[in-house]
């Protein structure tokens, strides 16, 4: 993809940033998954943000969500996010879903 990312969008590297954060931050979300071999990212210079794809037809958007969690209106909702972000198809991959993680102890 050019550096440009697609017409009328910011480069390939900001709209990937923007689409990592924006996908963290919705509930249920665990993190981003690059895949079973580590091949989903978008590659830039000197680094990769992983579990995001930005291609010329669609975004692939890959994660890991909490077994707490709705699966498919949890999809939806990052579909939504990400659909406000960048043009085109979003496509959604829930590569696990994992236990919620532990809450430190208060005090």
């Amino acid at each position: 993809m050019p550096e440009g990312g697609r017409r009328g969008e910011p480069p390939a590297g900001e709209q990937a940033d923007r689409i990592a954060s924006a996908v963290t931050a919705v509930p249920g979300v665990v993190g981003l998954h690059a895949g079973s071999f580590g091949e989903v990212g978008t590659y830039l210079p000197g680094r990769r943000v992983p579990g995001i794809r930005i291609g010329e037809e669609a975004t692939e958007v890959h994660v890991s969500v909490g077994c707490d969690v709705p699966v498919r209106e949890t999809a939806a909702l990052i579909r939504r996010t990400v659909a406000a972000i960048t043009e085109g198809p979003v496509h959604i991959t829930i590569e696990d879903v994992v236990p919620p993680l532990p809450h430190p102890p208060e005090g």
